[in-house]
């Protein structure tokens, strides 16, 4: 976790004119030629890639562009990165009460940091080389803890669809959810007890803590057609958002002090997955 390195909002050689000129070098573009700017792209990005194969890893280069609202952990480098397109509302802004900031970015790069240490993760060492580096006793207790988030996943039934999720192929991205919610709460909880409470928002009867769930939970409030939710049930890597709430809030007891779920009950069961 120490040597993650991070890539944060946007590359610097973006804001140097000399620099950027030398990424697009030898790119031939037409004002009235749309189609083939298109093939000119791709030519141009496939010689980059081709370059690669004989040169070392650049482990300064980004996996993405700025504008892409989305984050990412690289195996092969241990690199988290944080474009700037997802540095924004919902998920984060400067004047946004820390709550909502940890219950939204924050929870983000928890999980990115998990995904180090999920069921692919685990096998890159701290370098982004795949070896086995982990002690066999650690590697026993891990498939354990996985195994559980992979049957509480594959119990989940999506509505009025009557489809079971895919506990195997998804675990990576639960693992990451469980372990980014938890260490996003330790966080904001760390830095209230520092600074102390916080303005709360008006007409919301609920505490900060509270708040921060709501957010992260309001992250992944949305709708799909059912063609779409069965294509994601079948392909996808992360569970449906419903669930990628429902199973992870479960698990945590934080959540359930917090909200006053009696023991038993959906969102506070007994038997609870803990991986990270």
């Amino acid at each position: 976790a120490k040597l993650m390195t991070q890539k944060i909002g946007y590359p610097e050689f973006i804001t140097n004119s000399t620099e950027l000129d030398k990424e697009y070098e030898g790119i031939v573009l037409h004002p009235d030629k749309y189609f083939e700017n298109g093939l000119e792209n791709l030519k141009h990005y496939a010689l980059q890639e081709q370059l690669k194969l004989r040169s070392p890893v650049n482990r300064n280069r980004w996996v993405t562009s700025p504008a892409v609202v989305n984050a990412f952990y690289t195996r092969s480098k241990n690199l988290i990165s944080f474009p700037a397109g997802i540095l924004q509302p919902p998920l984060y802004h400067q004047n946004y009460p820390r709550f909502l900031n940890y219950g939204g970015i924050g929870v983000v790069i928890g999980h990115e940091v998990t995904h180090g240490f999920d069921n692919k993760g685990r096998q890159f060492d701290p370098n982004g080389n795949l070896q086995s580096w982990w002690h066999n006793d650690s590697l026993n207790r891990f498939q354990a803890r996985a195994e559980c988030v992979v049957q509480q996943y594959s119990n989940y039934v999506v509505p009025d669809l009557s489809i079971p999720l895919n506990g195997i192929n998804t675990q990576g991205e639960n693992i990451a959810d469980n372990g980014g919610v938890k260490q996003a709460f330790r966080a904001y909880k760390r830095w209230a007890e520092k600074y102390g409470p916080e303005a709360s928002l008006p007409g919301i009867n609920l505490n900060h803590y509270q708040l921060f769930f709501l957010q992260f939970a309001q992250i992944w409030c949305g709708i799909s057609r059912p063609k779409a939710a069965v294509h994601t049930v079948r392909v996808d890597a992360h569970s449906p958002g419903r669930f990628r709430v429902v199973g992870t809030l479960s698990n945590l007891k934080e959540f359930s002090e917090v909200y006053h779920c009696p023991l038993s009950s959906p969102m506070n069961p007994q038997k609870k997955c803990e991986v990270w």
